[in-house]
């Protein structure tokens, strides 16, 4: 990642007051040993701004100004429907962003129309690095497409493994259940919690990062075991959802052991979507000169 300088946006609780933060790149210790990353999250509502209007020429500017070098996309569409123009919404963000891309599916229907496409939607990881690997992992769900759900093993829960100068990192990416009812989202913190221990260990020495919508506050008793292994980079920063005048911290950027959070911020883009992005500045802190 080049150079730059690092530019904040926050907006207040009360949605009232703009702060801009500039904060300098950070002057890592020992030259070499830790390697910076700009990581960001962002519920992209299938290319539906706050207004209800779909404009991907409008999401893509704001993924843009972020200039993060991997980014966690939810609410996905991929040839789902009419909402988003038949588009692969994925793909043509990889490309104008000039990207790699990983899409993980939650829903994968047969098409309207024999022949056609698959309908799908789900979670995606757009990438500055090559991507050497993508899981799909399952995790309980309750599906929104089945008259009468139950909670079961579905996908959508994204894995890809990237090596950023020399650094293998698993960057993960989720969407929680949404229902005021916790139960979900609690089995669902469990098996993150189980697979991210498993992908570590299947790859020793690898960084971890996890993005994502939550669908509940920092403080929810339901997120708690995650901040055992994990580290939450928007501590102190403003409320994502909803994004025309946010309330509540919904959507995360989090970080396992050997990333370093240098700094993070919740950018002012009010329109591109129903909620705000997360974007965090961290470093891959290396265990000593050519070892990892």
């Amino acid at each position: 990642m080049s150079v730059r300088a690092h530019t904040y946006v926050q907006l207040s609780v009360a949605g009232a007051l703009l702060s801009l933060a500039v904060a300098a790149p950070p002057a890592y210790a020992g030259q070499g040993h830790a390697v910076p990353l700009r990581v960001a999250t962002y519920n992209i509502h299938a290319g539906t701004g706050s207004d209800g209007v779909f404009d991907l020429d409008r999401q893509a500017a704001a993924l843009r100004a972020l200039d993060a070098d991997v980014i966690g996309l939810q609410e996905v569409d991929v040839h789902w429907g009419a909402r988003s123009g038949n588009l692969d919404v994925a793909g043509e963000l990889a490309r104008r962003l000039g990207m790699r891309v990983s899409f993980a599916p939650i829903y994968s229907l047969d098409p309207v129309e024999a022949g056609g496409p698959r309908r799908e939607y789900g979670v995606a990881v757009l990438s500055r690095f090559p991507i050497r690997s993508e899981t799909n992992h399952e995790i309980t769900r309750l599906s929104t497409q089945d008259q009468n759900p139950v909670p079961a093993p579905a996908p959508g829960f994204g894995e890809v493994t990237l090596k950023v100068r020399g650094v293998p990192v698993q960057v993960f990416v989720t969407h929680l259940d949404y229902r005021a009812d916790p139960a979900v989202r609690v089995a669902q913190v469990a098996d993150t919690r189980r697979i991210m221990a498993r992908e570590r260990a299947a790859l020793p020495g690898a960084r971890q990062v996890l993005l994502g919508d939550f669908n509940a506050e920092p403080s929810a008793p339901e997120l708690g075991p995650l901040w055992k292994e994990l580290d939450d980079a928007g501590t102190g920063t403003g409320p994502t959802y909803p994004a025309a005048a946010p309330v509540k911290r919904i959507d995360y950027v989090t970080v396992g052991d050997g990333v370093r959070v240098e700094g993070a911020g919740v950018p002012a883009e009010a329109t591109a979507s129903d909620h705000r992005p997360v974007v965090a500045d961290v470093s891959l802190v290396r265990k000593g000169p050519g070892r990892d």
